[in-house]
């Protein structure tokens, strides 16, 4: 509910028409419940205090002021140019009769509103007090802050997960390589087991040729015994004669050349095999330690690869729970922050709602300060129009009754 007071002060000339006294006037006008109340005229009158309060009125402005519009003045008038005098006057006074006791009444109801009014404003000030939205600002301007902060945190937590998601990638593409390394490794593992297969089946193919050779040149050296001792046997039981005759064959000469040539191809080809399977021996010995290193080597390779990929598998699942924890908290935030968003919007649009309320509020309350002018102004006109009539009924009264003395 709201209260406009307009006050207007004004000498009333007027020595007449009731005993009507000069003094000041006020105007005030009290919206009540939706509607507007005239102004009230507080006047003197034979010296004591005169409140007038006019009717309600509506928009078409249409109705009369208290029981006394301007057809009546402008109709006493009339009766003023008619010439009776004396019957315009007796019905001017009782219309003003009449009028002061709807004045009067209003002025009690004015009064008692009023009180009311008062009484209303002292219980609702407290509660209802002025809108002052100077507090909100504050409110708003934290509210800004720890909206940037969060987008900070939002862009510093994305920044994280990227960061995550390429050390994870990272990762992922050295196990790939450590993967393919060791399946490299390990193919080559199988081929150098083939390998060895193949130098198992070459060593054990070797020494059974070895023990064949042995065995043939012991078969041979026992040969070469027995034929020895069949050709000494020979030659014990032979009979030398003498004769005259050409010089023979000495057989026992040859047969030791025989021997001699045998035993030295013999001891020859023993000593060839020997060295041949003592340079097949060493040769497969290199071959053998050699393989046997390339395994050693690739075996510690394979071990510290297993290792490497067991840390690198346990480096990616803690990426991946950091990564996971990461993401929900990115996604704790946003719905946090979203919900922040959301009250904070509600609490903008309905400061907006409210800001608009004002603004509406403050145009019709300019409007109702611009019809309450308007009724002031007819009032005053009216007032002037009834003191012009009263001073014009007093000069023709006085006129009157000099005439009638003379």
């Amino acid at each position: 509910m709201t209260t406009y007071s307009v006050h207007n002060s004004f000498a009333s000339g007027a020595g007449g028409f009731g005993a009507a006294g000069s003094g000041g006037s006020r105007l005030s006008s009290v919206r009540v419940g939706g509607s507007y109340r005239a102004p009230s005229i507080h006047g003197g009158s034979g010296g004591r205090g005169v409140s007038v309060s006019s009717a309600r009125f509506v928009s078409s402005a249409g109705g009369g002021y208290g029981g006394f519009d301007a057809s009546c003045a402008f109709g006493g008038g009339d009766g003023l140019l008619s010439g009776n005098e004396k019957i315009t006057m007796q019905n001017l006074n009782d219309r003003l009769a009449t009028y002061l006791q709807k004045v009067r009444a209003l002025e009690d109801a004015n009064a008692e509103l009023e009180v009311k009014i008062r009484d209303w404003y002292q219980k609702e000030a407290p509660t209802s007090p002025a809108r002052d939205y100077s507090n909100y600002y504050k409110i708003i301007e934290d509210l800004r802050d720890k909206i940037l902060a969060a987008t900070i945190d939002n862009s510093r937590v994305v920044l994280e997960i990227d960061n995550a998601r390429l050390a994870a990638d990272d990762f992922r593409l050295k196990y790939e390589n450590e993967l393919f390394l060791r399946q490299s490794v390990e193919s080559d593992i199988n081929g150098l087991r083939r390998v060895l297969d193949e130098l198992t089946l070459s060593r054990t193919d070797l020494e059974m040729q070895i023990e064949s050779l042995k065995e043939e040149l012991a078969y041979l050296k026992k040969n070469h015994e027995e034929e020895m001792k069949e050709y000494s046997t020979q030659l014990s039981g032979t009979v030398n004669v003498e004769m005259d005759a050409a010089p023979g064959i000495d057989l026992t000469r040859i047969l030791s050349e025989m021997r001699e040539q045998y035993e030295a191809l013999a001891e020859k080809n023993r000593k060839d095999a020997e060295a041949w399977f003592l340079t097949q021996t060493d040769e497969l010995n290199r071959e053998v330690a050699t393989h046997t290193e390339q395994i050693q080597s690739s075996k510690s390779e394979i071990t510290e690869l297993r290792r490497t990929v067991q840390s690198l598998e346990i480096e990616l699942q803690s990426q991946m729970s950091m990564k996971a924890g990461l993401e929900a908290n990115l996604r704790d935030t946003e719905g946090r922050y979203c919900a922040q968003l959301a009250q904070i919007q509600n609490l903008i649009t309905s400061v907006e709602e409210q800001l608009s309320e004002i603004r509406c509020d403050m145009e019709r309350q300019n409007q109702e300060y611009r019809m309450l002018m308007d009724i002031k102004s007819r009032l005053e006109q009216e007032i002037a129009t009834y003191r012009q009539l009263l001073e014009t009924q007093d000069s023709q009264y006085v006129t009157v009754y000099k005439s009638g003395d003379g």
